[in-house]
């Protein structure tokens, strides 16, 4: 206990040691804005357009803080001090900053400034903050009725989802202020046009000082797209990658260097109200420069991706980056995959075989198709890829444009990893799945199952398919009878690769033994 106690001191000291050392100094030409950008966006139902759309209307405050992402910010900014205390406004900052995670250090005069105080100032000025401004206080409408004017001026006594309440010498009186001119007197103070933060700071030293900022904020995300073009043997294709970044965070960042974190980085945060309602391009070629995308590296348990380049990350929008150059002649390889089982078969065995003869005896008529690729050197790959959307195409010979042939998802996959891409479902080949036999012996604890599965190939081309069977009575079977090699891929999975001749057909057969 007593060891464990001083780790625990060792690392606390070890901790604010490294919080209070001062960050080392920017090197030339490190001055300016630097963003990293963390996402958590589900790339099956993150829509940019629509976190947009609300941004627009303004109807939610809170839209911003649901955005499935966030931001680190970092800026080095000179300013003049004096010696003694200092008060420091720095504003263009994101609205949706978390005050608690700001730091302040002077590179000039490490140590010799102290921050005081700290502040963030976010009240901007908007029409219902003037109206809360005004309140108890006189304001005049001007009422149009066609060509006639009217001007009723009172004391605001309410002003809620633009309805005006106004006390007048004829009494109190209710009006919309939407499509009104309303006349306010002079701007009362406490409202700023920016967000801002402000220190209170004493220093040891006059002069111009190197001030850097950090702080983490909302409204940031990004995600990762996948464009596969195939050739026409279905063997190779060229692959582009996209990066689609929004910021809704109330600042642009311009001249900003740019990274982008992929991995899954835990976060703890709290849910602001009605921020649940919101947690729910055409393929382009293009040759790209050799420092168009950006620069990849281990970090962490993360993968860090850096833009070799400054860029302009401009508030309210979204914009697509290249993340790397297009891949070229990427080994690809087509598969049809027949799972007769649908999977709305799958039961639970709640610690029973399954007894039911009926179980199983659904038929699937459909084949899956998959392309499959290595993400390694080999197929001009071997970079870590961020988790996205992979769209496919393959090119129409008759007038050489790109006709899309199905979209999937693809996780974080590491270099070396496979990638298997879902495009949809064969129209020439299908199959059919029949139970021919079934028996079971309850005293020797016993069940037996036999299938015919039969795929039929309408191409002028044999295929080769992968049937997939699930085993699913009991955990422990046994082939007794098969008409094919098979892989156990599995303890409940078996698969039988096939080729289906040409306007024919292949017919598999296997008999599974269950004992408990």
């Amino acid at each position: 206990m007593a060891a464990r106690i001083a780790l625990l001191v060792a690392l606390s000291v070890t901790v604010r040691a490294l919080a209070e050392s001062p960050p080392p100094p920017p090197a030339a030409g490190d001055e300016g804005p630097a963003l990293t950008v963390y996402s958590t966006a589900d790339p099956a139902s993150f829509d940019p357009q629509q976190f947009i759309a609300q941004q627009k209307i303004g109807n939610n405050p809170n839209f911003a803080w649901a955005v499935p992402g966030f931001g680190v910010v970092k800026e080095t900014r000179k300013v003049q001090l004096t010696e003694g205390s200092n008060e420091l406004r720095f504003s263009d900052v994101a609205q949706f900053i978390d005050p608690t995670t700001v730091s302040f250090a002077d590179l000039t005069n490490p140590g010799g400034s102290t921050v005081l105080e700290q502040n963030f100032q976010f009240d901007l000025v908007s029409p219902e903050k003037l109206y809360e401004k005004y309140l108890d206080r006189e304001i005049s409408v001007i009422l149009t009725r066609g060509d006639q004017a009217e001007t009723v001026t009172g004391k605001l006594l309410s002003a809620v989802q633009g309805q005006l309440v106004l006390q007048t010498t004829d009494g109190v009186r209710m009006i919309s202020s939407q499509g009104q001119q309303v006349k306010l007197g002079e701007l009362p103070g406490g409202l700023i046009t920016r967000p801002t933060l402000v220190w209170k700071v004493a220093s040891t030293q006059t002069g111009e000082h190197s001030i850097q900022t950090t702080y983490q904020t909302n409204g940031l995300t990004w995600r990762s797209d996948y464009n596969l073009v195939i050739d026409d043997s279905e063997t190779k294709a060229d692959l582009g990658a996209w990066v689609t970044l929004m910021n809704l965070c109330g600042a642009g960042f311009k001249n900003t260097r740019l990274k982008l974190i992929a991995g899954d980085v835990q976060r703890i945060q709290a849910q602001p109200p009605g921020a649940g309602r919101f947690a729910k391009r055409q393929m382009a070629e293009m040759a790209m420069a050799a420092d168009a995308g950006f620069e990849e590296k281990a970090f962490f348990e993360y993968h860090l991706y850096t833009l070799p380049r400054r860029t302009d990350v401009l508030a309210n929008t979204t914009q697509q980056i290249t993340l790397f150059p297009t891949a070229r002649d990427v080994k690809v390889e087509k598969l049809l995959v027949y799972y007769g089982l649908p999977e709305a078969a799958h039961w639970s065995a709640f610690g029973q075989p399954m007894q039911d003869r009926n179980l199983g005896t659904q038929s699937n008529p459909k084949v899956d198709v998959y392309l499959r690729f290595k993400n390694d050197k080999d197929s001009h790959l071997g970079m870590p890829l961020p988790k996205g959307k992979i769209r496919v195409y393959k090119r129409d010979t008759a007038d050489g444009t790109l006709e899309f042939v199905g979209e999937d998802l693809i996780d974080h996959t590491a270099k070396d990893e496979k990638v298997l891409v879902k495009l949809g479902q064969s129209f020439d080949v299908v199959g059919e799945r029949t139970q021919t036999n079934f028996t079971m012996d309850t005293n020797r604890k016993t069940m037996t199952d036999s299938y015919k599965i039969t795929v039929r190939n309408h191409k002028k081309d044999a295929q080769k398919v992968v049937i997939r069977e699930n085993l699913f009575r009991w955990t422990t079977w046994s082939i007794t009878e098969s008409s094919d090699k098979y892989e156990k891929v599995d303890a409940r999975t078996i698969h039988f690769e096939v080729v289906v001749p040409p306007d024919g057909e292949k017919t598999v057969t296997y008999t599974v033994r269950y004992e408990w």
